[in-house]
């Protein structure tokens, strides 16, 4: 299979992004190739166009799937596997964004609940509040993505186009309801 530059270029930044969020090179390649194709591709196709191992592709479908990020497809007259991602990028985001947070913001919760469920010892006194703030900051994040996450594509694309007007209009009310961070 040959590639053009741009898609070239464009699968290995993803792959070099990929080792800085936590994903090996390979998944990241694999991911982007998949991103780019005009259709579903088989293991043999992205072998064939990134180079890579048979195990290495198979590999990293896997992950993407474990993932939700890739979609498996079948073809008729064809026992062969085909993949493809979402076609809807608003889909991808928040698919990604879900994922992070069960495999990293839940557990982190979890474990900052039940040292804030610890009565501190004097010594401990300063990291217990320290604790408490973090775990009250996430839930408080946790909160507005999941009210986010009830928004329609639509009203969230209206909203992120608002960006600074937000600030503005948040400033406005803080000078008629003063809003304030509070101290735990």
């Amino acid at each position: 299979m040959n590639i053009s530059a741009l898609r070239q270029e464009f699968i290995l930044h993803f792959g070099e992004m990929g080792s800085r969020w936590g994903i090996n090179r390979t998944v990241g390649q694999v991911y982007a190739l998949l991103f780019l194709a005009d259709d579903p591709l088989c293991a043999d196709e992205i072998v064939a166009a990134l180079g890579f191992s048979r195990s290495n592709v198979s590999m990293a479908l896997k992950e993407l799937q474990s993932w939700n990020l890739v979609r498996l497809r079948h073809r008729p007259d064809d026992r062969r596997e085909f993949f493809a991602t979402p076609d809807d990028l608003w889909e991808i985001v928040r698919t990604l964004i879900a994922e992070r947070r069960k495999r990293e913001i839940d557990p982190t919760l979890t474990k900052l609940r039940e040292l804030s469920m610890t009565e501190p010892d004097a010594a401990d006194a300063a990291a217990h509040a320290r604790i408490a703030e973090l775990r009250e900051l996430i839930e408080q994040m946790t909160r507005f993505h999941d009210d986010l996450a009830r928004f329609e594509t639509e009203r969230l694309i209206a909203l992120l186009s608002m960006g600074a007007k937000l600030g503005r209009i948040v400033d406005g009310a803080g000078r008629l309801i003063p809003i304030r961070r509070q101290k735990p």
